[in-house]
């Protein structure tokens, strides 16, 4: 009775020291350049709120506009899935990075990106932990600049998969650790290279593999 006494409260601490190190879920409505899902800004250039048939959104010129927050929305997290609803625009640069999430110290991160061609772009979705990494980009599977879209990258402890308006574009078997606490650019890669030109609406981090059906609707 004692040592299944003993099972059963170790194996609580056990869920409840998981859940306690998972961050909650956050979603990131873009209808300011001062806070950002509640956390303050860094802003560089001059990146401007703008008027959507969907809301607010944050508007970036692919030259020297940024938003910089001292927060990884997904450190910690075990699984997870990361959402982001983008307009990417034509005219910038063949290389974009719209969002980045990086842990301090390292060269641990996860970030999104887009390759253009003309009026063209695929999407690039990047995660690296420790000695394992992949990038899931298809430069066949390309899509019309100047458009509102969804872009998601999923982990569920054994695969990362990314997505474009719900559709399946790469998949990789893959073993990630949770990445520990660091800092987050939109717009810019973290080292202020690579900028974006185009605008983002809004962004959910959320601590476990959603499925399709669970997407935000852009």
């Amino acid at each position: 009775m004692i040592v299944n006494r003993v099972l059963f409260v170790s194996a609580a601490l056990a869920v409840l020291t998981l859940y306690a190190a998972a961050p909650p879920r956050q979603t990131w409505h873009f209808d300011s350049i001062v806070k950002i899902g509640g956390h303050a800004t860094t802003v560089l250039g001059h990146p401007h709120v703008i008027d959507t048939p969907k809301g607010k959104a944050v508007e970036f010129n692919g030259v020297d506009d940024a938003l910089f927050l001292d927060v990884h929305p997904l450190a910690g997290a075990e699984t997870w899935t990361w959402e982001v609803i983008f307009r990417p625009d034509a005219g910038g640069a063949p290389e974009q990075r719209f969002f980045h999430l990086a842990e301090d110290g390292t060269d641990n991160r996860m970030l999104f990106e887009i390759r253009l061609t003309g009026n063209l772009w695929c999407l690039d979705s990047f995660a690296k932990s420790g000695e394992a990494s992949k990038a899931l980009m298809d430069r066949a599977k390309l899509h019309p600049a100047g458009a509102w879209y969804h872009a998601a990258a999923v982990y569920d402890g054994h695969e990362f998969r990314n997505y474009v308006d719900g559709v399946l574009e790469g998949t990789s078997e893959l073993k990630l650790e949770p990445q520990k606490p660091g800092k987050t650019s939109i717009g810019v890669r973290i080292n202020k290279v690579n900028y974006f030109k185009g605008a983002v609406r809004e962004a959910r981090m959320t601590p476990r593999a959603l499925a399709v059906s669970e997407f935000l609707k852009k």
